[in-house]
C-alpha cells in the first residue's frame, strides 16, 4: 500500500457522457490536479448491480461536488475494460481487483484504489434442463458454461471453482455469452447448461423461471464458503503511474465514490432503484430490479477499503487454475492503496 496527499477539491460541472470505446480517444485526459478535471472510466457493464456505484455516484451528483468531470464508458465484460485501461483509452476502470494481480505477472502496475466489495457479486445459474444433471460444481465435467468473456473474472471464477472440486479446466467448455439478454438467450437456447452472472440478469431468470442458482456469492458468507474467504471483487482500478501523477484527482474520485459507498449503506434497495436509469431493469420492472439490488447489496463495502484478508484470497484463487500465477512471486502490497479511501472517510 501507498501513501497520497488529499487536497481540497473544488466544485465545477461534472459531465456524463455514455459512447463507445472506439469514441473515447486515447491519451491523458486530466491534469494533475486543479478546476474541471476530466477523467475517462471504463466500466466492465455499467448496468451490471455489481458496478452499480459507478452510474449511481453521478446521479447522485458527487463528481460535480467534487470538481472532476468523469465521462463514464461501458464494454460487456471485465476483460474488455481491462484491455482499455493498458491501452490508454481511459485513466480508470470499475472491474474486479483480480485483474491488479494477472497485470502485474504480465509487467503491467496497476492499483485498486477504491474497494468498492468484499464478495464476488456472482452467482452460478444453471438451466431447468440441466438441474438435475449439475448439483455442484463437481458435475462441471463436460459442461457448456457461460462467462461474460475470455479471462474476464467470471471466466477466473468458473475455473476455480472447477478445479477445486477436481475437475481440471480442460474438462468443460467456457463459453463466452456476456450479460443481460444475450446470457439469457444462451441459457434458453441451449447453448450453455449454466453459467455466472449477476444481478439483474440473475433475477429476471429466477422471474422467468429458465434456470435455478447453483452457487451465490453475492454475499460475504457465500463468498466464505465458495472460496475460503472474502473475495475483493468490484473496484476502481487506475495505473499506478497515473495515480502517482495525479494524486489530487484520484482523491477527489476516491471521495466520490466513498461518499456513494456510504449513502448506498444507508438507504433501501428501492430508494437506490430510484436514482438509476429506468432501461437498467432490463425489461423486468421496477420492482424485481430492486429486488436484485437488495439481493446483491451484502457485496459492497460501506468505507472503499481493501479487506485485509481479501488480496491473499484473490492470489491463492488465481493461483489454483492460472499457470501464469501458480509459481509468479507477487507483490500484493502493489495492487491496491487505501490512502485515498482513508483520508475519504
Amino acid at each position: 500500500m501507498r501513501t497520497s496527499t488529499r487536497i481540497p477539491a473544488l466544485a465545477v460541472a461534472g459531465v456524463l457522457a455514455l459512447t463507445s470505446l472506439t469514441a473515447c480517444g486515447g491519451g491523458d485526459s486530466t491534469s494533475s490536479g486543479g478546476r474541471n478535471d476530466k477523467v475517462k472510466i471504463m466500466v466492465g457493464g455499467l448496468d451490471k448491480v455489481i458496478y452499480l456505484p459507478a452510474m449511481l455516484t453521478e446521479r447522485l451528483g458527487y463528481f460535480e461536488d467534487e470538481g472532476v468531470s468523469v465521462q463514464l464508458l461501458t464494454e460487456p465484460a471485465g476483460v474488455q475494460a481491462e484491455t482499455a485501461l493498458v491501452s490508454g483509452d481511459v485513466q480508470g476502470t470499475v472491474g474486479f481487483y483480480d485483474h491488479t494481480l494477472d497485470l502485474q505477472v504480465k509487467g503491467k502496475q496497476v492499483e485498486s484504489v477504491v474497494q468498492f466489495s468484499h464478495a464476488p457479486g456472482e452467482v452460478e445459474i444453471v438451466s431447468n434442463q440441466s438441474a438435475d444433471d449439475i448439483r455442484s460444481a463437481k458435475d462441471f465435467k463436460g459442461r457448456k458454461l457461460g462467462v461474460t468473456g475470455l479471462g474476464s473474472s467470471t471466466d477466473f471464477l468458473t475455473k476455480y471453482l472447477a478445479v477445486d472440486n477436481d475437475v481440471r479446466t480442460s474438462e468443460f467448455t467456457p463459453v463466452a455469452v456476456g450479460a443481460g439478454q444475450t446470457f439469457i438467450s444462451a441459457l434458453q437456447q441451449g447453448s450453455i447448461h449454466g453459467g455466472m452472472t449477476t444481478d439483474p440478469t440473475v433475477a429476471t431468470i429466477l422471474d422467468k423461471k429458465l434456470g435455478k442458482i447453483l452457487i451465490d456469492m453475492r454475499t460475504p458468507e457465500g463468498s466464505k464458503q465458495a472460496l475460503g474467504g472474502l473475495y475483493p471483487s468490484s473496484s476502481l482500478y487506475m495505473q499506478t503511474a497515473w495515480v502517482d501523477s495525479h494524486k489530487e484527482t484520484v482523491q477527489k474520485l476516491a471521495n466520490a465514490f466513498v461518499r456513494t459507498l456510504k449513502w448506498m449503506s444507508t438507504h433501501s434497495a428501492d430508494e437506490i432503484a430510484a436514482k438509476m436509469p429506468a432501461d437498467y431493469a432490463q425489461g423486468g420492472g421496477k420492482a424485481l430490479y430492486a429486488q436484485a439490488i437488495k439481493s446483491t447489496l451484502p457485496m459492497f463495502t460501506k468505507d472503499g477499503v481493501m479487506p485485509a484478508d481479501g488480496p491473499a484470497t484473490v492470489e491463492r484463487v488465481l493461483k489454483a487454475f492460472n499457470p501464469n500465477l501458480k509459481d509468479a512471486e507477487v507483490d500484493l502490497a502493489k495492487t491496491y492503496t487505501t490512502e485515498f479511501v482513508e483520508k475519504a472517510n
